[in-house]
């Protein structure tokens, strides 16, 4: 599978040169499989860019929402695949607190955008599911309840051998009532060849941005530990993080790493990032 970043920050857009190299769109990854499948995680100011490249061919779209939070579904209105004609489009909506699985179309009624979701030329199609675990294509789709006010959904792919987590907007340790305890996500988790985790918070902005729905950068690294991944993408960057305190963050984080024994390697999701796994 090829893992492309689209979008990496988190709670609203950041422009600006102070962070030109991360990127300032909100939360959007694609992921092509071997057999032409695309799936899209989440829906932010990133998809944009995505939707350019994916206009280019006409195989189905599954995109796959953590929650209905705006900055991860804020670009959908500007998907370009939207626009065509027959396009097939498959909307899995997060498992939020308040159940709203066409929330991501609802911001498109009235006031809010000034083309309706009536006026949608492609086929879209919202599909929820009664069990955690299903297929797109060949590719093995579990979900997870992940800590975020509202709730929402974490997703792992399996694909042909290989494995990605995908848990953003993710507080490993909340002080409210937790969804999934911090073993369960090593569970979920284990193995992966990528993590790509939330890691919005350091330590010193806490303890005022505890119970905000986000995880301390080395809070990640924990994780990634206990489930001996190969890779992890600190993910869902603060809006006002500029580039050089993410490099302070990443070089912080691949040190624990190091003196921990782990072979982890840590980097920060960046726009336009590709991994094949």
């Amino acid at each position: 599978m090829l893992v492309t970043f689209y979008g990496v920050r988190g709670s609203i857009p950041t422009p600006g040169a102070e962070f030109v190299k991360y990127g300032g769109n909100t939360a959007c990854v694609h992921i092509a499989l071997d057999d032409g499948t695309n799936i899209v995680l989440d829906s932010g100011t990133g998809i944009r860019n995505l939707g350019k490249q994916l206009i280019q061919i006409n195989s189905p779209i599954h995109l796959l929402l953590s929650h209905n939070h705006w900055d991860h579904i804020q670009g959908f209105p500007f998907f370009a695949p939207l626009y065509q004609p027959g396009r097939e489009i498959y909307i899995t909506p997060g498992l939020t607190d308040e159940h709203r699985p066409e929330g991501i179309l609802e911001q498109m009624n009235g006031s809010f955008f000034p083309v309706p979701r009536e006026a949608l030329a492609a086929n879209v199609e919202i599909q929820q599911y009664d069990e955690d675990s299903w297929m797109i294509g060949d590719a093995k789709i579990h979900r997870l309840l992940m800590n975020h006010p509202g709730g929402g959904s974490c997703y792992s792919i399996e694909y042909k051998n290989r494995k990605l987590a995908y848990i953003t907007d993710n507080e490993l340790y909340p002080p409210y009532k937790k969804n999934t305890d911090f073993l369960d996500f090593v569970t979920f988790a284990k193995d992966a060849d990528l993590l790509i985790h939330d890691a919005q918070y350091v330590i010193q902005d806490m303890p005022e941005k505890s119970g905000w729905g986000h995880s301390v950068a080395e809070e990640a690294v924990k994780l990634s530990l206990a489930c001996d991944v190969k890779q992890l993408a600190l993910y869902s960057h603060d809006p006002e993080r500029e580039d050089h305190l993410i490099d302070e963050i990443v070089d912080n984080a691949s040190f624990i790493i190091e003196v921990g024994g782990g072979k982890t390697v840590c980097f920060g999701a960046k726009e336009g990032l590709s991994l094949k796994l």
